[in-house]
């Protein structure tokens, strides 16, 4: 999504970026709430007031990251809503935190949305200053709708992957994600269901775009479950998840393509001799140096030299 996007500004090191298709959403959905105020004015107020509770809420995801060590430097905002791009360390408590954060935003600006309702009313904005009233109502309303939404247990929403995240702890990283994914495939089905009914194109998109995560989600669980099983390399772990590399030509080299072992040749391409500065960790994901995975065993690394064979 980053492609066609606008750099609106950078925060605490997190670029913020608006697509340019937010534009066209914003127009139709400005003109179909025409008649609410006395003016267009308020509608357009109303609009970037429920983007600014979305930016809240990403950035709640991307700060919350980076507390706990994680990389997020990057927040989409589209007509769907908001795209932290965080990477947090591969540990349950980690991502829970990381996600938990963002709805965990909703609830502290609920209250606080209320009380200024509360005060308005009491004050008497209704029959003195209508549009202030009814933009303070709608901004507490879409709070809250965003909250309720996002915690609902359906993959990728915020709730299933909070439910992943639980189920991480029992469960392990591969076989949570699965769980996550194909509950979420039955929350897809549902939320198409409701958008037939009500005939609403916009539930209709938020289900497909949910479709495609769950999809990618699961295969990216079915991986992590082959990798789980696979016979693992002593004498080497991966400095953020922990985990023995997998015994066996699962890298592949970017130069001439051709699977290799990089443990095994010291991150140098037997065909080409390329080195590698980084090597990357199937399960995690995150890259490193070779020597920072060393990690002392009893039995010594095996590391490639020229002189020997392969």
């Amino acid at each position: 999504m980053r492609q066609g996007s606008i750099h609106l500004f950078r925060f605490s090191g997190i670029d913020v970026f608006l697509h340019w298709s937010w534009f066209l959403v914003a127009v139709y959905e400005i003109q179909s709430r025409a008649g609410n105020y006395s003016s267009v004015t308020w509608n357009v107020l109303e609009y970037l007031a429920l983007f600014v509770i979305v930016t809240l809420h990403e950035f709640g995801h991307a700060l919350a990251c980076r507390q706990v060590g994680g990389k997020a430097n990057r927040i989409v905002l589209w007509p769907l809503g908001g795209v932290a791009y965080v990477d947090p360390p591969p540990r349950p408590g980690a991502t829970l935190w990381s996600i938990a954060a963002g709805p965990l935003v909703n609830v502290a600006l609920a209250p606080i949305l209320f009380a200024l309702w509360t005060v308005g009313r009491s004050a008497g904005w209704a029959q003195d200053l209508p549009d202030v009233y009814k933009l303070v109502r709608a901004v507490f309303y879409i709070d809250v709708g965003l909250l309720v939404f996002n915690i609902l247990p359906v993959y990728p929403l915020d709730g299933g992957q909070i439910l992943r995240s639980l189920l991480w702890f029992v469960m392990g990283r591969g076989r949570s994600l699965m769980v996550a994914t194909v509950l979420g495939l039955l929350g897809v089905v549902g939320f198409i269901g409701l958008a037939l009914w009500v005939k609403d194109m916009w539930l209709a998109a938020i289900a497909v775009f949910m479709l495609m995560n769950c999809w990618g989600g699961l295969r990216h669980a079915q991986d992590l479950l082959r990798v789980a099983k696979l016979p693992r390399r002593l004498g080497y772990s991966c400095p953020a998840c922990k985990t023995a590399p997998p015994l066996g030509a699962f890298w592949k080299c970017e130069h001439c393509g051709q699977p290799f072992d990089t443990f095994q040749t010291g991150a140098v391409c037997p065909m080409c001799s390329t080195q590698f500065a980084t090597t990357t960790c199937l399960d995690c994901g995150r890259r490193y140096p070779l020597n920072e995975w060393m990690a002392p065993t009893i039995e010594a690394p095996t590391v490639y030299s020229p002189s020997q064979p392969l």
